[in-house]
């Protein structure tokens, strides 16, 4: 009998993201759709039977909170077991942080789908991530944006994602290690940024760097439970901010300049 698929939540509260989207009126009935501007990536040749399955069910999982079908769909195709490689196929797809080294985690599949649906991508956009980690949120975003830009302080898990993301076809991603605290800024401005590692003060370079019209999702708070997650969005030069529940995420660490 194979394991079942549960797991406690990481997240705690934030319902209201999924409830207070503009015009959303409950779970999706649309079929998923992919964004015009990227190419699909098939999930890889000689995938085992399991993964789909586990992947699969797991989406059916994401599918009671989440109502954007864009990003279901896109996580439904990023085989999660290969930004895994030292845990197995069924462990891969609980829906549970788990560690990659350096001290660093993978996210809960639901806190990505959350923070993707919270960036509202329309497709097209140039987004900014700061935490590459082990590069999995970088993969659900190249599905539906035209370019990510993603940075990495640990740079063994910067170099290892990046090769990652190319040997699985991801070629909309550009990786760099460095301190993410200063942003990207001979790319900028971004038109969406996520933070995927808690500063106890949102950086200014993130708001500077944020394009007119654009979202920024991310956890602020000190090591532990007092972290928010918060999205603000620059409209006529004004930031506005909207708190979107508790969460966990590991500190985020400034590093050296980026290369």
């Amino acid at each position: 009998m194979r394991p079942a698929l549960m797991a406690p939540f990481v997240l705690v509260g934030c319902q209201p993201l999924v409830a207070t989207q503009s015009g959303d009126s409950g779970p999706s009935t649309s079929s998923p759709v992919t964004s015009p501007t990227t190419t699909a990536r098939a999930i890889p040749q000689g995938e085992p039977e399991e993964a789909r399955e586990y992947r699969a069910e797991l989406i059916r999982s994401l599918a009671r909170e989440i109502h954007d079908g864009r990003v279901l769909d896109a996580m439904g195709r990023v085989p999660r077991h290969l930004f895994m490689p030292r845990a197995t196929v069924w462990r891969a797809y609980v829906d549970d942080p788990a560690p990659i080294g350096h001290g660093q985690t993978i996210s809960q599949p639901l806190i990505v789908a959350i923070m993707t649906q919270a960036l509202d991508l329309q497709g097209g956009e140039r987004v900014l991530e700061i935490g590459t980690g082990s590069g999995y949120q970088a993969a659900v975003l190249s599905l539906l944006v035209s370019e990510v830009y993603t940075i990495e302080v640990v740079s063994d898990l910067a170099d290892e994602a990046r090769s990652r993301l190319q040997t699985l076809g991801y070629a909309n991603v550009q990786v760099r290690d460095g301190d993410g605290y200063g942003g990207w800024p001979e790319q900028a401005p971004f038109d969406r940024i996520i933070v995927t590692a808690a500063p106890e003060e949102v950086p200014q370079e993130l708001f500077d760097e944020l394009a007119e019209g654009g979202i920024l999702v991310i956890p602020v708070g000190p090591n532990g439970w007092k972290q928010r997650l918060l999205r603000f969005r620059k409209l006529n030069g004004h930031v506005s901010r909207e708190d979107l529940g508790p969460v966990a995420f590991v500190p985020m660490v400034p590093g050296t300049s980026a290369r």
